[in-house]
């Protein structure tokens, strides 16, 4: 049963990872490109967990956690520049 589920969840996170992608290369605004970047950040972070849930791994947790701030960094970091034009004052 959790081979299904774990199926199911890799297929549509794959399905939302590339539909992010076209977001990514059509967006026509920089806000949506960022949108589809922090987007794509969580989709990784959903394969990174089902990934350690499919192998058993305690480590693929801390990977993810450290992906997950690394992203919110990095969108921040993105806003703040599309909002100012400057990342440091």
């Amino acid at each position: 049963m959790i081979a299904w589920a774990l199926g199911i969840g890799f297929t549509a996170l794959g399905l939302a990872l590339a539909l992010n992608l076209f977001r990514l290369i059509k967006g026509p605004d920089v806000a949506d490109r960022i949108l589809a970047l922090d987007t794509m950040v969580i989709n990784a972070i959903g394969i990174i967990v089902l990934g350690g849930i499919a192998s058993g791994s305690g480590t693929s947790f801390e990977a993810a956690m450290l992906l997950a701030l690394v992203g919110f960094v990095g969108t921040v970091a993105y806003c703040k520049f599309l909002l100012r034009g400057d990342i440091i004052e």
